[in-house]
């Protein structure tokens, strides 16, 4: 089995590994796994591209923005999350200064992402991704991650850095055999519809597809 090398997240106890992973606490010190699934299903790539142009985003529970619509890229230009070769939402959150300008309730999103890292798909794919993510975001991470708060899940408010404010409603899709989410994103308001629609290049009045 491959050795993904010593824990490394400060506070993380081997309990919570264990529970998340349906194991004992003694098969958490000898258990690795691989990370998680990344590749998505053809036929949720297919149902992606059905949303077009509205913005929708396939994500793991570790945050990896697996597959996007080019909505959801409208609404992320120059905000950094897209910029690295496979994207991480919580890594993105917890480790680039232009989330908390990007993120209106950043609090709020911190603790959302934190929670679905603690929910992730098994217990070795958590302690895998900790020990890579932990140093570089801080105690602030791992105190977030160690209270399990649910999370309110309220609309998500975006600072764009071309100057406008939106509102979304997020509606989340689980998909169970593959440990993704399919999220879409839909204006909460007509404010927000006709800065989408400004951001994406459309003339307002357009009917939008989501």
């Amino acid at each position: 089995m491959p050795d993904w090398g010593r824990r490394r997240a400060p506070g993380l106890r081997r309990s919570d590994l264990a529970a998340r992973a349906g194991v004992s606490v003694e098969c958490t010190a000898h258990t690795r796994s691989a990370p998680p699934r990344r590749d998505v299903r053809p036929s949720v790539l297919r149902t992606l591209g059905l949303l077009e142009p509205g913005i929708a985003v396939v994500t793991n529970r570790l945050g990896d923005v697996l597959a996007r619509t080019t909505g959801f890229e409208a609404v992320t230009r120059g905000s950094g999350l897209l910029d690295a070769d496979m994207p991480n939402l919580t890594r993105y959150v917890f480790t680039d200064p232009r989330a908390r300008t990007f993120f209106a309730d950043w609090d709020e999103v911190a603790d959302e992402r934190a929670f679905e890292l603690w929910h992730g798909p098994s217990g070795a794919s958590f302690e895998w991704f900790t020990a890579e993510l932990a140093p570089a975001a801080g105690p602030d991470f791992t105190r977030r991650l160690n209270r399990h708060v649910v999370p309110r899940r309220g609309p998500l408010r975006l600072h764009h850095p071309s100057g406008c404010d939106l509102e979304l409603v997020r509606e989340p899709l689980e998909l169970p055999e593959d440990a993704q989410q399919l999220v879409v994103f839909l204006p909460a308001g007509e404010a927000t519809a006709r800065a989408v629609d400004g951001l994406a290049g459309r003339s307002a009045g357009r009917l939008r597809a989501v």
